[in-house]
C-alpha cells in the first residue's frame, strides 16, 4: 500500500531534520564524485596519494577543499559515502515490498501512458537521462537537490531558496512541455 503524501513529506522532514541534528546536512551529489575518484585510484594509484598534512591528488578537483575529496575517495567508509549506498538499498527494497519492479499500472503514472504508451524500457532511459542531467547540474552548481533544496531550506540558506526557485523555474517548463496530454 502506497505511503500517504502528506506522511511521507512529514516522514521525510523527520529523517532530515534528525540527519542535521546528528550528523551534518544531507547531500548526495558529491558523493558521485568521491565514487569517481575511487575508481580513478584503481586504474591510476597516482591519483590519490596520502601526505603528511592528509591526502591529495594529481587532480585538482580531488584536491581541492584541502584534499577533502581525495581522502574521502580513499577511504569511502564513511557517512556521506555509506549513506548512499543505504538509498539505493532503501529504495531497492521499498520496490521488492511493494511486489517488484514492472510495469504495469501499479508501477507507472497513467500520465506516462497517456504520452508514451506502455513502454517501460523508454521510461527508464527517460528516468536515466533525467538522472543524469540533474546530476551533471548539481555539480556545476556545487550541490544537489538533497544538499541545498532539501537541507538548504531547512537550514533557511539563501543559495537553497535560489536553487529551489531554478529548479522549479525548469522543471514545470520541461514537464508541461513533456506531458502535453493529460491522463
Amino acid at each position: 500500500m502506497p505511503l500517504n503524501w502528506k506522511k511521507g513529506g512529514v516522514l521525510l522532514g523527520v529523517v532530515f531534520f534528525v540527519a542535521v541534528l546528528l550528523v551534518k546536512p544531507i547531500g548526495v551529489s558529491t558523493q558521485f564524485v568521491i565514487l569517481d575518484g575511487m575508481i580513478g585510484d584503481m586504474i591510476n594509484s597516482d591519483l590519490i596519494t596520502k601526505t603528511a598534512d592528509g591526502f591529495t591528488s594529481t587532480n585538482a578537483y580531488m584536491a581541492k577543499s584541502g584534499g577533502k575529496y581525495a581522502e574521502n575517495a580513499a577511504n569511502p567508509l564513511n557517512y556521506s559515502f555509506v549513506f548512499v549506498i543505504a538509498m539505493m538499498l532503501g529504495a531497492g527494497l521499498s520496490a521488492m515490498l511493494r511486489g517488484g519492479v514492472g510495469a504495469d499500472e501499479r508501477r507507472l503514472p497513467a500520465i506516462w501512458y497517456a504520452n508514451y504508451g506502455d513502454t517501460p524500457v523508454k521510461r527508464a532511459l527517460m528516468a536515466f537521462l533525467g538522472g543524469f542531467i540533474v546530476l551533471y547540474g548539481a555539480r556545476l552548481a556545487g550541490g544537489c537537490t538533497s544538499g541545498h533544496m532539501m537541507s538548504g531550506l531547512m537550514q533557511t540558506s539563501l543559495s537553497g531558496y535560489i536553487f529551489t526557485a531554478g529548479a522549479f523555474a525548469a522543471a514545470i517548463p520541461v514537464a508541461m512541455m513533456m506531458y502535453k496530454k493529460e491522463a
